[in-house]
């Protein structure tokens, strides 16, 4: 039973983070706690992208942003893994820089520290210099930079397939079970 921390920034992509919230729910006898940290701007940008405010719908344990007490905010919480998605390219400096000066930055400080998984859902084109540095410096650290880059071998047929590709491909790497396209299994 792992215990994960999902995180939502204000980049453009709430669709990933609504597909991930709802296949984790969906998963739910794979994991023993579900938190999410959700920012004012991603909260914005997902009401602007989805037209609603459905995050406030999950059955999971939410956290504000500056809530330095949460469980995940330490070590001895002993979380297993943690997902920003959409992970915007501030949020990833401040990761790559050690600015724990919020829960989402002090969160991802300690899945490093921990040796735990942080796996950052990218969302932004063209890079910069600074951006692929940064995701350097996260790799090297042991964090798992995931781009939101989706895949069009499963012919997705809605926005929300299309977002599965990548979100498919996280759930992957927290290391839970799923049922989902695999290449050369679903000819």
């Amino acid at each position: 039973m792992q215990k994960i921390v999902v995180a939502i920034t204000g980049a453009s992509g709430s669709v990933y983070a609504k597909v991930l919230l709802d296949k984790l729910t969906a998963l739910q006898s794979q994991w023993s706690s579900l938190c999410v940290v959700i920012t004012e701007n991603a909260k914005t940008v997902w009401q602007t992208e989805l037209g609603n405010l459905d995050f406030e719908k999950y059955p999971v344990h939410f956290y504000q942003k500056n809530d330095f007490n949460a469980p995940f905010a330490s070590g001895s919480g002993k979380f297993d893994a943690m997902v920003v998605i959409p992970c915007s390219m501030g949020t990833l400096g401040r990761i790559a820089a050690g600015i724990s000066n919020d829960l989402i930055s002090r969160a991802a400080d300690v899945m490093l520290k921990e040796k735990k998984k942080l796996i950052l859902v990218t969302r932004e084109t063209p890079y910069n210099l600074v951006h692929i540095r940064n995701m350097e410096t996260i790799t090297l650290a042991g964090g798992i930079i995931c781009p939101a880059t989706p895949s069009f071998y499963s012919r997705p047929q809605t926005i929300e397939e299309v977002a599965a590709t990548v979100v498919d491909r996280v759930i992957d790497l927290i290391g839970l079970n799923q049922d989902t396209y695999r290449w050369g299994i679903n000819e």
